[in-house]
C-alpha cells in the first residue's frame, strides 16, 4: 500500500512540476516543445522536428550547435519551423563565446521576427527586420564610454536599420555591459521574458553559475508581430570566434491570479524603468491540471488500497 501511495504521489508531484513556476507564486508556465531545443538537437533522419539551420552553421550533436566558427567570414543561421504565438513566453538559452585570438569578434543575436533564416548584415542575419532583436556584441566599432561585450534590444519596424557604426546605439531600447561573457568558466546563459503590454525582462548568468544578473525590465515592452519565429545567427568579419547555442528552453507563461511587484530597475544605459505589473485572472488550463492531478491521486489511492486488502488476505490465508 505504501509503495502505490508513494508511486501515485510522486507521480502527481511530477505532473504539478511540469507546469509550476516557483519564482513568482502567480505565474505558471508549460513548455513549448516546438520551440525547445536540447542534444541531440538531430532525429534519426539528421533533421530537427522543430528548427532549420542554415550558411555555415555546425551540428555537434554531442556538444553544440556552432553558428559562426572560429574562422573569417563565417554566417549561420539556426530558426524554428513554426511561429511562436504564445502571448506570455519565457525563453532560456545556454550559449557559448569562445576562442584563442586576442582580437575577436562579432558576436550573435536571438531574433523573435516574422522574417527567418534570411542571412544577412546584422550578425549573420537580414536589416531593416521586423520584430524583436537581442543582439551580444563582442567587438567594438565606435561607441565611447561602453565596455563590451555588450548586450542591447533593438525593435524592427522593417524600415529602421540596425547602425553597425556605431553599434546600433541609436536603434537602442535597452542594454548592459558584460564583461566577462566571453570565453567564461562558467555556463553562459539569457533568460527573456515577456508579458504582452506589461512587461520585458532580460537576465543573464556567466560571472557565478546559477546567478542571474539583470540586463534590464521595463514595463513598457514593444509590441512584438503576433506571428514570428525564434531565431539565432551569428558572423565574423576579420576578426573571430566561436559562437555555440546549448540548448534552447522556451516555456508559455499564464497567471493564477494576484499581483506581483518589483523594485524598479535600472538598464545598462542608465535608464530607470517601472516593475512590471503582474496579471490577473484564473486559467482554464491550470483548472484542468489540477483536476487531472487530484484523479491521479486518488486513483493512486485506490490501487493502494486495493492492493493492501490483497495482501490482508493473503496474509490471513495462511
Amino acid at each position: 500500500m505504501r509503495f502505490a501511495a508513494l508511486s501515485a504521489l510522486w507521480l502527481a508531484a511530477t505532473a504539478w512540476a511540469a507546469v509550476e513556476r516557483s519564482d513568482d507564486g502567480n505565474v505558471r508556465s508549460i513548455q513549448l516543445r516546438t520551440h525547445t531545443l536540447k542534444q541531440p538537437y538531430l532525429d534519426s533522419d539528421m533533421a530537427s522536428r522543430w528548427y532549420d539551420f542554415g550558411g555555415d552553421t555546425i551540428v555537434r550533436t554531442d556538444s553544440y550547435i556552432r553558428l559562426a566558427s572560429e574562422r573569417p567570414s563565417q554566417n549561420g543561421w539556426l530558426f524554428s519551423r513554426v511561429p511562436l504565438t504564445a502571448t506570455n513566453w519565457e525563453i532560456e538559452v545556454e550559449f557559448k563565446i569562445s576562442g584563442k585570438n586576442s582580437l575577436f569578434g562579432d558576436g550573435f543575436a536571438m531574433w523573435l521576427t516574422k522574417d527567418r533564416g534570411e542571412a544577412g548584415p546584422v550578425f549573420g542575419h537580414k536589416n531593416n527586420f521586423e520584430g524583436l532583436g537581442i543582439f551580444v556584441d563582442t567587438y567594438k566599432n565606435n561607441r565611447p564610454g561602453t565596455v563590451f561585450p555588450y548586450v542591447m534590444a533593438m525593435v524592427g519596424d522593417g524600415k529602421t536599420t540596425y547602425n553597425k557604426d556605431n553599434d546600433g546605439k541609436d536603434q537602442e531600447l535597452a542594454g548592459c555591459s558584460a564583461r566577462g561573457l566571453r570565453n567564461s568558466k562558467t555556463p553562459t546563459k539569457l533568460r527573456l521574458t515577456y508579458f504582452q503590454d506589461k512587461s520585458l525582462k532580460l537576465e543573464l548568468m556567466y560571472k557565478t553559475e546559477d546567478e542571474w544578473q539583470l540586463c534590464f525590465e521595463t514595463n513598457e515592452p514593444p509590441t512584438i508581430p503576433s506571428v514570428t519565429y525564434l531565431g539565432f545567427s551569428s558572423e565574423t568579419g576579420e576578426l573571430s570566434d566561436n559562437h555555440d547555442i546549448i540548448s534552447i528552453e522556451a516555456k508559455n507563461l499564464y497567471t493564477t491570479g494576484g499581483s506581483s511587484s518589483k523594485q524598479p530597475t535600472t538598464s545598462g544605459r542608465g535608464n530607470s524603468f517601472k516593475p512590471a505589473q503582474g496579471q490577473s485572472g484564473g486559467s482554464w488550463t491550470w483548472f484542468i491540471f489540477k483536476v487531472i492531478l487530484f484523479f491521479l491521486v486518488i486513483g493512486g489511492g485506490y490501487v493502494g488500497y486495493t492492493a493492501y486488502r490483497t495482501n490482508q488476505k493473503r496474509t490471513h490465508r495462511f
